[in-house]
């Protein structure tokens, strides 16, 4: 009876190592997640947004056409202006989180101190502590279905180690109408197969916020003199000669594809965040929850996170 083919009896083992690997590393990024979000909570009342709510938000300047039974007759009367009083959005609505496994996640250059994978699992896990602590519903797609616990982040990384889908791109059997999906990936896969999978996402109702993780080599290409390059995913060499002949096209293609996809995820609504390695995981936390709550980057609080 066949017991799989040379290249699967080659995967298998690698699929082991990756898991061991893994398993030994998301404790530590399960405490650098809550570290990040303990340098960013201070001031943060989960994701505030004007709804159906018990708690007040703010007064804002009437116009025609809202319901005149939400005036504030108090506040207008102070002044020649008529006055709404918004309340804070409370529904508790579906944020689906994914981090790319691809195998170029894994590279890590001399300029960065962590991998792309490291440093998205560690922005998805210190998302859901603070998503979890606002009592969102959290769901990682083809692990672990939508809970709503303050330990959501432990219950994520837990299932991570058992179980986590090879696919760049999650799973959207599952994800529904009107909720929300965080992305963080280096988005190397093919840009065509990239956009048709964002564009089936948002066609579908489904806001969309993507993190593009880099590593700075991958930006600035500081290579000089003969260099071996090696596709971490087919396996493919290409050898050069003088290495640093190929930077400026290569950097003009690699923002060129970069600013292609941020484009195409405005169009559709979503969120477009860059992020480098060799910058603070909170920057990136901060920047993502701003849009998840609808507020401008600007506007985020800042970050006490010491530089690294």
């Amino acid at each position: 009876m066949p017991i799989g083919s040379p290249v699967e009896l080659t995967k298998a083992p690698e699929a082991l190592v990756r898991a061991r690997q893994r398993a030994a590393l998301m404790p530590d990024l399960l405490v650098e997640a809550r570290r990040v979000v303990a340098t960013v909570i201070s001031g943060w009342h989960g994701r505030r947004r004007r709804g159906v709510g018990e708690n007040f938000w703010q007064f804002r300047p009437f116009v025609d056409g809202e319901q005149v039974s939400r005036i504030d007759w108090r506040r207008s009367a102070r002044d020649d202006h008529v006055y709404l009083r918004d309340r804070e959005w409370e529904a508790a609505q579906t944020v689906w989180l994914w981090a790319d496994p691809s195998p170029s996640m894994r590279y890590q250059s001399k300029g960065a101190t962590v991998s792309k994978e490291s440093r998205a699992l560690v922005i998805i896990l210190a998302l859901a502590e603070i998503l979890a602590r606002s009592g969102e519903r959290i769901g990682y797609p083809g692990v672990i279905d939508p809970i709503s616990a303050r330990n959501a982040a432990e219950r994520i990384a837990a299932a991570l180690l058992n179980s986590r889908p090879d696919d760049p791109f999650p799973p959207d059997d599952r994800l529904k109408r009107f909720t929300e999906l965080v992305i963080v990936s280096d988005l190397l896969d093919p840009v065509d197969d990239l956009v048709a999978r964002i564009d089936r996402l948002g066609r579908r109702g489904i806001k969309g916020h993507v993190i593009m993780v880099a590593d700075p080599a991958e930006e600035v290409f500081p290579y000089v003199g003969r260099t071996e390059f090696r596709d971490p995913e087919t396996g493919v060499k290409l050898t050069a000669g003088r290495a640093e002949t190929l930077r400026d096209d290569y950097t003009t293609l690699y923002k060129a594809r970069r600013e292609h996809i941020a484009e195409h995820c405005r169009r559709l609504g979503w969120s477009f965040i860059a992020h480098r390695t060799d910058r603070l995981a909170s920057e990136a936390l901060v920047a993502v929850h701003s849009r998840l709550s609808g507020v401008p980057q600007v506007m985020a609080p800042r970050s006490k996170e010491p530089a690294a």
